[in-house]
């Protein structure tokens, strides 16, 4: 079974399965790309998986369903192109032969869902929307940061060796805030020379690891003396707490250029 990023828009990745037969796509928000790679492949669509409800990752679900019958999965609580079945932690979608287990990761959105199949390939392997991103995360449009920090803390609990398939082609920005939160980390300044090499070849900086996130990503590092010595620099009435770290670190991301 082949993954494969689709590229959308400016910057997202609609993510595709497939076993040279069928096709699963994760966050469609273009049904033409999808229907151009299934045309170029030729591809039945069996699965689509929604991780929330921002119409960058929902738009082309409509056109799909209606030219192809596919079944769709999507989170229980917040506004989804019906018809499909809701999804909540807990539950699990049977699809191209894999298990994937629902987690609900709040915070970039107050219903976001994430599937985590925990055997594909040798690795598992994690669908997670715009919850994290490589070098860094979502933003906090409709949940807290305490939610947001929760759900990142449930993610970096998985395996290492977990690839992680983000929905946006941020990593380079992120590495920049990242590298301004730690300058001292080797392993950050390594990867962001990977990464550059990477996109000087038009190639995806995708999937990551959970293993490697924890190593680079100031996000899943708010416990880490380095990174609460510089945020408590930036806020130095602020307390030391993960939360509160993480607070001020992506509220620093949001006005960083």
């Amino acid at each position: 079974m082949t993954l494969t990023p689709l590229p959308a828009f400016d910057d997202n990745y609609i993510w595709m399965l497939h076993d040279d037969q069928n096709a699963l796509v994760v966050d469609p928000g273009d049904a033409t790309v999808v229907q151009n790679a299934l045309a170029q492949k030729g591809l039945r669509l069996d699965t689509i998986l929604i991780t929330h409800h921002h119409a960058d990752h929902t738009g082309g679900v409509a056109a799909l369903r209606e030219r192809t019958g596919v079944r769709v999965f999507g989170p229980a609580s917040e506004p989804m192109p019906e018809p499909l079945q809701r999804l909540s932690a807990g539950d699990e979608v049977q699809a191209m032969g894999l298990r994937f287990q629902v987690l609900e990761v709040p915070g970039h959105t107050a219903g976001h869902i994430a599937f985590y199949a925990p055997e594909w390939q040798g690795k598992p392997l994690l669908f997670c929307g715009d919850t994290p991103f490589s070098g860094g995360c979502g933003r906090l449009f409709e949940g807290t940061p305490a939610q947001m920090h929760d759900s990142l803390t449930q993610l970096a609990a998985l395996p290492d060796n977990t690839r992680v398939c983000c929905t946006h082609e941020y990593t380079l920005a992120n590495l920049r805030f990242a590298q301004t939160v730690e300058p001292g980390n080797t392993d950050l300044t390594q990867y962001t020379h990977h990464c550059q090499q990477l996109r000087q070849q038009n190639q995806p900086t995708l999937p990551s690891s959970i293993g490697l996130e924890k190593q680079i990503n100031p996000f899943l590092r708010t416990q880490v003396p380095a990174v609460v010595q510089t945020a408590l620099g930036r806020e130095p009435s602020q307390s030391s707490d993960a939360v509160h770290i993480f607070a001020t670190l992506r509220e620093w991301k949001n006005q960083f250029r």
